[in-house]
């Protein structure tokens, strides 16, 4: 059971990941000012900025390593 949870959480910051870097790369994000519940939309924004966390990590970890190089 518990390992399911943690399956499904894992799965659920990659999405909010992808989404980050769709945003990122394409400007389009979820329109979340069109919730109409407060606290429904705070949790989409939440959720939405751990990917953006997500992302930051990734990116510091990636331009530390010797494995990868960027190009413009």
């Amino acid at each position: 059971m518990l390992s399911k949870l943690i399956h499904y959480a894992a799965d659920a910051i990659l999405i909010s990941a992808v989404l980050a870097g769709i945003k990122r790369s394409t400007g389009l994000t979820v329109a979340s000012n069109k919730i109409e519940s407060k606290d429904v939309r705070s949790a989409v924004d939440k959720y939405l900025s751990i990917g953006e966390w997500v992302m930051d990590q990734g990116i510091v970890f990636m331009s530390a390593s010797k494995y990868f190089e960027r190009k413009r």
